[in-house]
């Protein structure tokens, strides 16, 4: 993935963003847990266990890799720069931001720093990361055939978060509440969400042939 020194610098600029969103979250989150009686390990767990946390988290360290040079990048971030992975994460963190949007966004009031940390993460964070990959990402790289393997991911979560949810008696999301709907209907909304998310790649591979074809168009023309 070539990434010139303009890329570097708005993907820094990005990453810190996305940095200082998790960790102004991650405080809140500690906060919370001592206030409600779990201690600050329950707030962390709280916090580890929203799609909107995780997503975010993996933007950040994509991000973070796309800003560093070459020779001083780590073998394992090398991996967060593969065009296939950027675009699950883009397509991820648009979910995070649509959902939040659409559903959540209408059920609480945040004040202060949460209603700061809530505007980065969800807001902020989307739009930033999608520039990021339309800047960045080779566009041939990209394949329908792959899209199932990016599923594995809001696929995994959704696993985790029902486990986890069921442990401590309560879930992070209202559409995956099984004391409050029951599992069928969670399974339906996880079901759509899944085919949300599977949209959202196709839609990505469709764009990025399209901005090729008009580059093509460009230099023919």
């Amino acid at each position: 993935m070539a990434r010139s020194s303009g890329l570097r610098q708005f993907a820094a600029l990005a990453a810190l963003v996305g940095w200082f969103a998790l960790a102004a979250q991650f405080y809140l989150s500690g906060e919370l847990g001592v206030a409600n009686g779990n201690g600050v390990l329950g707030g962390v767990v709280s916090f580890f266990s929203y799609f909107t946390i995780l997503t975010n988290g993996l933007g950040a360290i994509a991000l973070t890799a796309a800003a560093m040079a070459e020779r001083t990048t780590p073998a394992w971030l090398r991996y967060f720069r593969r065009p296939g992975v950027v675009t699950a994460i883009t397509a991820s963190i648009i979910v995070v931001g649509s959902v939040y949007f659409l559903v959540l966004r209408h059920i609480w009031a945040p004040q202060g720093l949460q209603w700061l940390a809530d505007v980065l993460l969800h807001y902020a964070m989307p739009p930033l990361f999608f520039i990021y990959w339309w800047w960045a990402v080779l566009k041939p790289a990209l394949r329908p055939a792959a899209i199932p393997r990016w599923t594995l991911y809001p696929l995994a979560y959704a696993v985790y978060a029902l486990v986890l949810g069921a442990m401590r008696g309560r879930y992070p999301y209202p559409f995956i509440d099984v004391i409050a709907l029951g599992y069928p209907r969670v399974l339906v909304n996880a079901v759509v969400i899944l085919a949300v998310f599977a949209a959202l790649c196709l839609a990505l591979i469709w764009l990025g042939r399209l901005d090729q074809r008009r580059s093509v168009s460009s230099r023919l023309g």
